[in-house]
């Protein structure tokens, strides 16, 4: 005897659609999917990141490209690591604490018992070169004549300026290379602007959150501390510090991270306040879900939006506050590697061009790469392309 099992008209079966499946090894969702294509589409913001990002990782490892100490030496047998270790000048026959492997005598006893691989560069940032064909600051070796070269070049047996050490970019007015200062300069810039720029958005959004999330009171006290806040002159105070004492790199990001967190504050109340009273925001509360859970799982993520649009121009600003203050004498510690501070000596030696050019077109460069970027990011999360 068969059974016959009634089911509903076709009208009334519920029908469930199979997941969306996340594509491609990063396991993004669909959304997420076209906004990376949204982002990719943008060919100047995507070449933009990529030559950023290989910048960026070549900075990381300046030690590695532009250094006065040898990278590995292989003295009497045994491999020695100069770049990593400070070996003293004893282990090579001398009597000093520290090793200057640039002097004559040691260089000799290393070839003299073995090899030392050099990076590509044999400046540091603070090298100090004396032996420059002219006097400081010098220009670059390949603008120079064989003639200048020759009294240096005779030191090693040589006669030409192939046959003294280059300073591509020349000499600052110390007889530092310009190049070291740049590679160790970008690098220094660029941890500074990431640093302040991700620890000012996370206080900013948390901010900006509360305020707009609990709004009456609590966003008008807020918003009447932050006015106050803003109104305080920053450069002021890091004059009154600078006179004090000398601003240290993470006494300068302290001093800046008071007044840089209030730049996402008001975009993260907007966005907070707008979607506060949505119907999913009325479910989670009847739900029972507590306020904290409802902000950061649910309000968060669409106030993202917009966040993620603003980082690489508040990066940007946050670069350009170290470089301004550094040209300005309020900045890192005299000798660190500084593009606001190599700007400052071209200004001052007008006569050396190269210093001045070169710290310019570094920082023209980094600054066009991030805007580029934040232009596909803008473009990336744009609704109207997001959604079409």
């Amino acid at each position: 005897m068969e059974t016959l099992i009634d089911l509903p008209p076709p009208a009334t079966r519920m029908v469930l659609a199979p997941p969306e499946a996340k594509q491609g090894w990063l396991k993004l969702s669909p959304i997420n999917r076209r906004r990376l294509d949204n982002f990719k589409a943008n060919k100047r913001g995507w070449w933009s990141l990529w030559l950023f990002l290989a910048l960026f990782v070549l900075s990381l490892f300046a030690e590695l490209i532009a250094n006065d100490r040898p990278l590995i030496v292989r003295y009497k047998g045994e491999w020695l690591f100069p770049v990593a270790v400070n070996y003293p000048e004893e282990k090579f026959g001398g009597f000093y604490a520290n090793t200057d492997y640039r002097d004559p005598t040691i260089a000799k006893e290393i070839d003299a018992n073995g090899f030392a691989l050099w990076p590509l560069i044999r400046y540091s940032y603070n090298t100090n070169n004396r032996d420059t064909p002219t006097p400081l600051p010098a220009p670059p070796t390949w603008l120079l004549k064989d003639e200048q070269c020759r009294p240096i070049a005779e030191r090693s047996g040589g006669m030409t300026c192939r046959d003294i050490e280059w300073n591509w970019l020349g000499t600052d007015d110390q007889g530092r290379d310009v190049v070291a200062r740049l590679i160790y300069g970008f690098r220094i810039s660029i941890l500074f602007g990431l640093i302040l720029a991700t620890i000012s958005s996370v206080i900013g959004i948390a901010a900006g959150a509360i305020q707009g999330y609990f709004g009456g009171w609590t966003d008008l006290i807020f918003q009447r501390v932050i006015e106050i806040w803003t109104a305080i002159p920053a450069l002021y105070l890091l004059i009154i510090v600078a006179a004090i004492i000398t601003p240290s790199f993470f006494v300068l990001l302290g001093i800046l991270l008071l007044f840089s967190w209030v730049a996402l504050v008001g975009v993260v109340r907007a966005e907070f306040l707008r979607a506060r009273n949505f119907e999913y925001v009325r479910a989670a509360r009847a739900l029972g879900l507590s306020n904290r859970k409802i902000m950061v799982k649910h309000l968060l993520p669409n106030a993202m939006v917009a966040t993620l649009t603003f980082l690489p121009f508040i990066l940007n600003g946050s670069i350009t506050t170290l470089t301004s203050l550094d040209f300005l004498g309020f900045g890192l510690p005299p000798g660190s590697p500084s593009l606001g501070e190599l700007l400052a000596q071209g200004k001052a030696n007008l006569q050396a061009p190269w210093l001045g050019l070169s710290g310019f077109l570094v920082i023209a460069l980094m600054l066009s790469l991030l805007i580029f970027i934040g232009e596909a990011v803008r473009d990336a999360f744009d609704p109207r392309k997001t959604f079409a």
